[in-house]
C-alpha cells in the first residue's frame, strides 16, 4: 500500500529530515507488518499503549521515556489504560512492578499484573512490551499472553490499586487477584475477611494484670451486699415461709381434718352398730364421748354417730355429733315423753356433718336411730343467724322455733357464716313417728 509522506515542516518524529528523500520512508513502511498500527523503527505505536520498556531477543530492557510529550487531560474516569492494555495483550513478567505509562502527558502507574512466562531482566518489569525489529521478524511485534478476565474486572483491580492510602502511609502489597470465576473470587474475598483486600483483625487479650491488697479489698467489699439488701431477703424469705406455712394449715383444714374425721365417724358407727347387734345393752346414762345413737338426713345424705356432750376434742372434732346432755344445757333424750333433743356439729371442717343444713326445707325427713327404735321428726323452721349465748333456742319449748307448747322436738344448731364461729345457726323439728327396731325402717331411710 502507499503511504503519505510527512510534509516540509512537520513536527515530531515524521519531521523533515527524518528520513531522506531518497526512498527511505517508503521502504521502512512496505517492512511493517500492520503499517496502519505498527510504529516506525525506534518509535512506539501510540500513546495510549504506551511502555517503558522493549523487549529484544527473549530479554526485557528498558527504553527512555520520550520527553517530547507534555502533560495533557487524561481521556477520562472510564478509561482505564493499563487495565484495558492487561486485559487485551495479558499479563507480561511473573514479577511485574509499577511502571509508569506516559497517557496524553499523564503518568498512570498500573496495578499488579498475573504473572506470565515471559523471561524479565532484575528491575521493573514492563507492562506491555513491544519488539524491536530484529532479523527475520516484523518490527512492532507484541509478545503478550491473553487473560480470560472481563475489562470490567480488571479495571477495578486497578483503580482500587492505583488509589493510595487514606492515611498516606504506604499500603501493603496487595494480594494477587484470584484468576478463576465470580465465586472463587468471592471465596477468596471472604477469606481475606470479608472484603477484598481487607486482612481479617483479629483481637488479642493481653495478660491479665493482678490487682494489689488494697484493690482487692475494696472489689471484695464492692461484692458484698448491703444491709438494705440482706435485710430485704430476710423479710422476703419470712414472708414465703409464712405463705407456705398458711399454705399448708389450710390444706390440713380443708382437708386432711375432713379425711380424718371421716374415718373416726366411720369407726364408730360400726362399732355401735355392732354393738346392738350383739345385744349388748346400754344404760340410759352415757359417758362423755360415748356413741349412742345414729343421726340420718336422707336429704343431705348426712349419717353420723350422736356421742354423749359437745366437747369439741372429744367429739366434734372427731367426726360425730354432740348431744347437749350436761349442766345447764342438758336437754331430753329422743326416748322421753317430752322435751327438746338438742345436738351440735360442725359446719366446715373435721367432717362437717352439718355443712348443708340451711338447704332443709319444712317437712324434711330428719331420723334418730337409737338401739330400740327409729325416731322421724320433720322439719319445722330454721334461725339462719343467733348469738352463741342464746341458749333458749335448746329449752324444753325453744323460742323463736314457732312451736306453743311441751312435745317432742330435735333441735340441730352449727357454727355460722362459713369457716367462722361468730354466730348460730339453729335447725327445729317435731317428732312425727316412733318406729321400734323390730318392725324396720322407717319410710324415710328406706327409699
Amino acid at each position: 500500500m502507499t503511504s503519505h509522506r510527512p510534509h516540509a515542516g512537520q513536527d515530531g518524529p515524521y519531521a523533515q529530515g527524518a528520513y531522506e528523500p531518497d526512498g527511505t520512508f517508503e521502504a521502512a513502511v512496505e517492512q511493517l507488518a500492520d503499517p496502519l498500527n505498527d510504529p516506525l523503527p525506534g518509535q512506539h505505536t501510540s500513546p495510549w499503549f504506551r511502555t517503558d520498556t522493549t523487549q529484544a531477543d527473549g530479554e526485557a530492557r528498558q527504553t527512555p521515556q520520550t520527553e517530547a510529550q507534555g502533560p495533557v487531560e487524561p481521556p477520562g474516569e472510564w478509561y482505564d489504560p493499563e487495565g484495558y492494555q492487561r486485559d487485551w495483550y495479558g499479563h507480561q513478567g511473573p514479577e511485574a512492578a509499577p511502571a509508569s505509562n506516559t497517557v496524553r502527558g499523564t503518568t498512570v502507574t498500573p496495578g499488579p499484573v498475573a504473572p506470565a512466562p515471559v523471561r524479565a531482566a532484575p528491575g521493573p518489569a514492563p507492562v506491555l512490551a513491544v519488539h524491536d525489529p530484529g532479523p527475520g521478524q516484523p518490527a512492532g511485534e507484541v509478545g503478550a499472553v491473553l487473560n480470560d478476565e472481563t475489562v470490567a474486572l480488571r479495571t477495578t483491580d486497578t483503580r482500587r490499586a492505583s488509589q493510595p492510602s487514606r492515611s498516606g502511609a504506604p499500603d501493603p502489597a496487595p494480594e494477587p487477584p484470584p484468576t478463576g470465576g465470580r465465586a472463587e473470587r468471592r471465596r477468596a474475598a471472604k477469606g481475606r475477611g470479608g472484603r477484598r483486600g481487607e486482612p481479617r483483625r483479629t483481637v488479642e487479650a493481653g495478660p491479665a494484670v493482678p490487682m494489689s491488697r488494697l484493690e482487692a479489698r475494696r472489689a471484695a467489699r464492692a461484692a458484698k451486699d448491703s444491709p438494705a439488701v440482706v435485710a430485704s431477703r430476710v423479710v422476703g424469705e419470712v414472708f414465703i415461709t409464712f405463705g407456705v406455712l398458711m399454705l399448708l394449715f389450710v390444706t390440713y383444714q380443708l382437708w386432711w381434718t375432713n379425711i380424718r374425721a371421716d374415718q373416726i365417724a366411720g369407726r364408730e358407727t360400726n362399732k355401735i352398730q355392732d354393738d346392738w347387734a350383739n345385744g349388748e345393752r346400754s344404760p340410759g346414762a352415757f359417758e362423755p364421748g360415748q356413741g349412742f345413737a345414729i343421726l340420718h338426713i336422707p336429704k343431705l345424705d348426712v349419717v353420723a354417730p350422736i356421742a354423749e356432750g359437745i366437747s369439741k376434742e372429744k367429739v366434734l372434732d372427731r367426726g360425730m355429733i354432740g348431744h347437749y346432755g350436761e349442766g345447764k344445757l342438758k336437754t331430753a333424750m329422743p326416748s322421753a315423753e317430752q322435751g327438746n333433743f338438742a345436738v351440735a356439729g360442725h359446719r366446715n371442717t373435721h367432717g362437717e356433718p352439718f355443712r348443708y343444713i340451711n338447704k332443709l326445707k319444712p317437712g324434711d325427713p330428719i331420723v334418730v336411730e337409737t338401739q330400740d327404735a327409729y325416731y322421724t321428726y320433720e322439719m319445722a323452721s330454721i334461725l339462719p343467724q343467733t348469738s352463741p349465748s342464746n341458749v333458749a333456742v335448746i329449752d324444753e319449748v325453744p323460742a323463736g322455733s314457732g312451736f306453743t307448747g311441751p312435745g317432742r322436738y330435735v333441735t340441730l344448731t352449727t357454727c355460722t357464716p362459713e369457716f367462722t364461729s361468730t354466730y348460730r345457726m339453729i335447725v327445729w323439728g317435731k317428732m312425727v313417728d316412733e318406729r321400734p327396731r323390730s318392725k324396720g325402717k322407717p319410710d324415710a331411710l328406706v327409699g
